[in-house]
């Protein structure tokens, strides 16, 4: 599902227009993106949590020129899926593949 289709299935069930929904979700994701950036979890129950975490620099070899490369630390966005959810897909069927 892409951005346009999350909207016209928003609008859809909230019986607002597209307009209206995609200032919602304009607005959430600024929310998340600037409570992250304070490096502060985002928990949102029964669906899941939102943290950022720093990884550290590190060395890598080259296999074949055997050259050792540092990689430069960063942050990443990690994802943990509320109970409640992870249930709901542990029990679901898959559909013919």
């Amino acid at each position: 599902m892409n951005n346009k289709e999350l909207v016209t299935e928003l609008s859809h069930r909230l019986g607002k227009t597209q307009k209206q929904v995609q200032a919602m979700l304009d607005i959430t994701t600024e929310a998340l993106v600037s409570t992250l950036q304070a490096e502060t979890t985002v928990s949102v129950q029964g669906f899941g949590s939102f943290e950022v975490r720093k990884k550290l620099d590190r060395v890598l070899i080259n296999p074949t020129t055997k050259q050792k490369m540092v990689v430069p630390p960063k942050l990443s966005l990690i994802f943990k899926m509320g109970s409640t959810y992870k249930n709901k897909l542990k029990n679901l069927t898959t559909r013919g593949k």
